[in-house]
């Protein structure tokens, strides 16, 4: 008896043992959202406090019922990536250059592509954007990439580097010297990377062959506006369109505004030109992450991108659903695979070696 006990005994065993390794992963009852801090933090944090409901409400309706979805702010471009490769935050907003940085081939994957409407201007020649008139968006035309600009404003150097350029001239290495340059994260495309990519192309040097002392990280888009606004620096880069973003705040005269005379197209001029730049990303932890809910987490955002249902409590700046994305002015995604970016790869071999 006793041994037909242990042999029973054994075979439970066995069969807790195989079943346990057959067993189905806990069901996941969270999700986390991490968002770069690329605009004012008012702007943005005021956008996605909208996303949980709608994109829980999505998510249901994929099939995926959370418990509870957060959205944060992530502290810089790094914190966000490092997130990502932690497992700490199961999607991110973030651009390619970051993604680049971070993804391995297993902690993370990209998703999807941001898309956005390509602009009336789209020369790679800087005088072409300096006619004073404002650049437009032609929504019809979804474009998966963009351009960074270097921006000058009135500033006395900035104001000789506007005459270079709108002259038909070259700007030297030497003529960016005592240029104070506004530049973003270490790891931001458009803000960062492909502006040092170009100097590369036109002098054999990046940014960081400058005098440290002249290159400022502003935070954010809004903080270069401001700073080319202000004088504090001669030079911003940016996405192409990112003076569209500022052009109410350049001329305002209340709190937050930049209290400027003229229009920021009358003030600013386009001195520098990237090539394209693949648009940002929704990266997913594959730490957190499965393939099929990566499936739908590509689904909800093609949905919601497009989606015009108004939202609750709405503002004049997040009035329906798709506006949320306006934080980054996103207006579509597509489904990406990872060696789109393979150029975003060489750009950052290029600037961190």
């Amino acid at each position: 008896m006793l041994k037909k006990v242990g042999i029973l005994l054994i075979a439970c065993f066995a069969f807790v043992a195989f079943t346990s390794c057959e067993a189905e992963p806990v069901e996941k009852t969270n999700l986390t959202v991490f968002f770069v801090p690329s605009r004012d933090n008012a702007t943005l944090v005021e956008g996605i406090s909208y996303l949980p409901e709608v994109l829980k409400a999505e998510m249901s309706e994929l099939g995926y019922d959370f418990e509870t979805i957060s959205v944060y702010v992530g502290t810089s471009y790094e914190a966000v990536g490092e997130a990502l490769d932690a497992g700490t935050a199961d999607i991110g907003l973030i651009p390619g250059g970051t993604y680049v940085v971070y993804a391995d081939g297993e902690n993370m994957d990209v998703a999807l592509t941001s898309t956005r409407g390509g602009l009336d201007k789209d020369s790679p020649d800087a005088i072409d954007w300096n006619d004073g008139i404002a650049t437009d968006s032609d929504p019809l035309n979804q474009i998966t990439y963009y351009r960074s600009l270097g921006i000058v404003g009135q500033s006395v150097k900035g104001r000789e580097l506007a005459a270079i350029i709108n002259g038909g001239g070259e700007i030297t290495w030497e003529d960016l010297q005592d240029v104070k340059i506004g530049v973003q994260s270490i790891t931001s495309s458009s803000g960062r990377v492909y502006p040092s990519v170009l100097f590369n192309t036109l002098y054999e040097k990046t940014l960081a062959d400058l005098p440290a002392d002249n290159i400022i990280q502003v935070p954010g888009y809004g903080g270069a506006a401001s700073a080319l606004a202000s004088g504090s620096v001669d030079l911003a880069f940016g996405y192409a369109d990112f003076r569209r973003d500022y052009a109410d705040e350049w001329i305002s005269t209340e709190e937050g505004g930049y209290a400027q005379a003229n229009t920021i197209w009358e003030d600013t001029d386009v001195v520098f030109v990237t090539p394209g730049v693949y648009n940002d990303t929704v990266t997913v932890s594959k730490k957190t992450v499965d393939d099929d809910l990566q499936t739908a987490i590509e689904q909800a955002f093609i949905n919601l991108v497009q989606d015009t249902t108004p939202l609750d409590d709405p503002t004049d700046n997040f009035a329906v659903v798709k506006d949320i994305f306006s934080v980054y002015s996103h207006e579509g995604y597509v489904v990406a695979d990872d060696s789109d970016y393979d150029v975003a790869r060489e750009a950052n071999e290029i600037v961190n070696g």
